[in-house]
């Protein structure tokens, strides 16, 4: 899949989104979407957290586990609403340079 691939997945972001929100998030998917995920995991980011993480609920899926209610493309904390990504951070609010302190020197 490409960037523009990874848009259409089941979660918005996934590339960006902690191991800990995707474990969350992947509660309301069935396990096609979940499959996806874990196809998309593998052959991108391959990081192994996350595949435990989707393998284990492909499992409660396969046994008989219901999704959760919940929209898993709803924003959160992890996904903040507005943002056109970088940093807030401009050189114009950096500290004042100052001379470092020295052995026997002190400020008064």
């Amino acid at each position: 899949m490409s960037a523009h691939q990874s848009d259409a997945l089941p979660l918005p972001d996934y590339d960006q989104l902690p191991a800990g929100s995707v474990e969350h998030r992947i509660r309301s998917l069935g396990s096609d979407d979940v499959r996806r995920l874990a196809e998309y995991e593998q052959a991108h980011a391959d990081r192994p957290q996350v595949k435990e993480i989707l393998a284990a609920r492909l499992e409660q899926l396969d046994a008989g586990a219901e999704p959760s209610q919940g929209d898993a493309r709803a924003g959160g904390p992890d996904i903040p609403a507005g943002t056109s990504g970088g940093s807030p951070v401009s050189p114009a609010g950096a500290a004042e340079p100052e001379e470092p302190l020295r052995h026997g020197k002190h400020e008064m």
